[in-house]
């Protein structure tokens, strides 16, 4: 359970999140991003933290991981780190996107600010997503303060409501790993799925690995050929 950012408390959130979920097989492990940005709120923030995604997948292979969630709603880089990895990359904005559309005829995402808007909407594209998603809000929470505002989950809440009706929505995805600890109540109170992206990436890795299925080296995501890198260091 790769946390992109570098900030230990949410990695600590998240990979509890994970461990409810996970079978009780299931050795998980939640590991922070040595290094990158805290938080991850814009594209030069994603940017910077693949090297960290990557760094911690060359680890997880050298000590023979099965498989990978990036718990960053921006899945940031999600292919790259399909080229190393030998099991099962999940980013968790593809899981939860793709768990909602089972849900409904259509879902809403509630994320943290304003401007990372369009980097979900790219994800809703790519992931072939734009049938089901009616609408992306924002709750104006910086990811730190999910934490440490005390009106942060009602602000969440309200989003999420305000969403459904807006939307005329069946679901909401929740467009950020800090928030991944509020989708039961939420749901309970606004009687519709809430979906969190970390447990739904958990369990795709999970089934994926119990089926024995690894990612194909046959195409794109074959290993990269070896060669020199730069590092700018000096």
């Amino acid at each position: 359970m790769i946390n992109p950012n570098t900030t230990a408390t949410m990695t600590d959130k998240i990979a509890a999140c994970a461990g409810a979920v996970a079978g009780s097989d299931v050795i998980l492990t939640g590991v922070t991003s040595q290094i990158g940005p805290e938080s991850i709120e814009s594209y030069y923030d994603e940017a910077l933290s693949v090297p960290g995604v990557l760094q911690a997948v060359q680890r997880g292979e050298r000590e023979g991981v099965d498989g990978y969630v990036i718990a960053c709603f921006g899945d940031p880089g999600l292919d790259a780190a399909r080229e190393l990895a030998a099991g099962p990359v999940i980013g968790i904005a593809e899981a939860a996107m793709q768990a909602a559309s089972h849900l409904g005829s259509g879902f809403s995402i509630v994320t943290t600010l304003a401007r990372t808007i369009g980097q979900s909407a790219h994800l809703a594209e790519r992931y072939g997503m734009q049938r089901f998603c009616r609408g992306i809000h924002a709750c104006e929470i910086p990811v730190l303060d999910l934490d440490t505002d005390p009106d942060a989950r009602k602000i969440i809440t309200e989003a999420c409501r305000e969403a459904i009706e807006t939307d005329r929505s069946d679901a909401v995805v929740l467009g950020c790993a800090g928030m991944a600890d509020m989708c039961g109540e939420i749901s309970k109170e606004l009687g519709v799925p809430v979906v969190d992206g970390v447990s739904a990436a958990t369990l795709t890795v999970q089934s994926l690995v119990t089926m024995g299925l690894r990612t194909s080296k046959r195409g794109e995501y074959a290993t990269p050929p070896v060669k020199n890198y730069s590092t700018g260091a000096g």
